[in-house]
This record gives C-alpha cells, sequence and structure tokens, in this order.
C-alpha cells in the first residue's frame, strides 16, 4: 500500500530515526549522522515509491534498492523494521552475535536487503523500477 499523506510519511520518518537511535546506541557503535540524514529518502522509497512486498521479500517482480554507502545500514534497518521485514526489537540487537543486524547490509542473511554493501567510494542510493532507473 503506498502512503500519499505527508503527515504520515512524517510520522513514520519519525519512527525511522527513533529506531537508528536506539539502534546505534545499543550497539554504542555506528554512524548515526548519515543514518539519520537519508531516514526521510528511504521512508518516502519504502512507503511510497517502491513496489515491493514484506510478505514476499523476493518477489521477481519487486523494486531493489542498493545502498551503496552500507556504513548507513542502520537506516536501512530501521525502514524495514518499521516497513515489517523484520521485529523492530532486532534492531536493539545491531552488531551483535546474537542478531541478524551488521555493520553493513548483507543480502544472505536479512529480509528486504538486496545488495551487500559497505564500500566508501561509492556515494549514491540507486533505486530500480522493473529495471529501469527511477
Amino acid at each position: 500500500m503506498k502512503i500519499t499523506d505527508i503527515t504520515e510519511l512524517q510520522e513514520i520518518a519519525k519512527r525511522v530515526r527513533i529506531g537508528i537511535i536506539e539502534a546505534v546506541y545499543s550497539a554504542k557503535s555506528g554512524h548515526p549522522g548519515g543514518s539519520l540524514s537519508v531516514a526521510d529518502i528511504l521512508t518516502v522509497l519504502y512507503f511510497n515509491q517502491m513496489n515491493i512486498d514484506e510478505k514476499n521479500p523476493k518477489s521477481k517482480s519487486r523494486d531493489r534498492l542498493v545502498l551503496s554507502k552500507g556504513h548507513v545500514a542502520p537506516a536501512l534497518y530501521s525502514v524495514l523494521a518499521e516497513k515489517g521485514y523484520f521485529d523492530k526489537a532486532e534492531l536493539k540487537k545491531l552488531r551483535t552475535l546474537e542478531g541478524m543486524l551488521q555493520g553493513h547490509p548483507d543480502m544472505k542473511n536479512i529480509p528486504g536487503v538486496d545488495m551487500s554493501t559497505g564500500s566508501l567510494r561509492t556515494r549514491i542510493i540507486s533505486c530500480k523500477r522493473n529495471g529501469n532507473s527511477i
């Protein structure tokens, strides 16, 4: 379901920011500034623009997001948790052996992550819709 109400998107973005802070604080490690700076963008992409289904995260017809600056993974994790890909309690296990969320996105172990990333050399967020750049 696409959310078009600006106020509702702003409320979701606030919850995403809270999730970022809780995750980074719990881990005692991470990049809160970069993560907070991308919260609005990821909120609009995941809740308004992208063709995704948290109940079917591997759908062949889904849009895919490559978060090239993987060190802002807490933002991606928080938006995925808010969207329902996994329980929000997982955010407080960031960078722990008990948790699935690590310092950079891992497409093999985290539902909703389409590309394992982390290189600081690439500084873009690229989103593709059915093979076409948007």
